[in-house]
């Protein structure tokens, strides 16, 4: 059976090219337009927010997938770039989401094979899983860095 599940977040224009957003969660934050927006420096930006939603989910998924293949994980470090397409008519459109995770497994000798086989999967079932990623029409990539640290006998 279906169920739903509702999350809000209140903005509130505070002048200029200026916004503040409370999310339902709890945070708060001052926002603008990007720099070549009109907007200003060093603060969240609806394309930031959004890149950052495909990195978070992504990554929530990958660490909930870990923990059921059983994978040892000691980090994981993404950085996501996001490709923004401005037509002639400046419509705009993410057509790309880039993700690099760096993560680093701890693994037996005889497991290592194994292991680079179910970090992948994982990989896998995190985009699939993904809230955001299966909502939004933007090609997301993965392009991992896997770093195995062989346990000591």
């Amino acid at each position: 059976m279906s169920r739903t599940a509702t999350y809000n977040a209140t903005v509130t224009w505070k002048g200029e090219h200026w916004g503040h957003l409370r999310l339902g969660n709890g945070p708060e934050m001052d926002f603008s337009a990007p720099p070549d927006a009109h907007g200003h420096e060093g603060v969240l930006t609806p394309e930031d927010a959004f890149v950052a939603a495909v990195n978070t989910c992504i990554m929530m998924m990958f660490i909930w997938t870990a923990e059921r293949f059983k994978l040892e994980l000691l980090s994981y470090e993404c950085r996501a770039d996001g490709t923004k397409l401005i037509e002639l008519d400046r419509t705009e459109t993410f057509t790309d989401v880039v993700l690099c995770p760096r993560i680093v497994v701890r693994c037996e000798l005889a497991q290592k094979e194994s292991t680079e086989k179910r970090i992948s999967r994982a990989l896998e079932t995190a985009q699939k899983y993904s809230l955001v990623a299966n909502s939004i029409k933007s090609r997301i990539t993965v392009e991992p860095e896997v770093k195995l640290v062989l346990k000591e006998n």
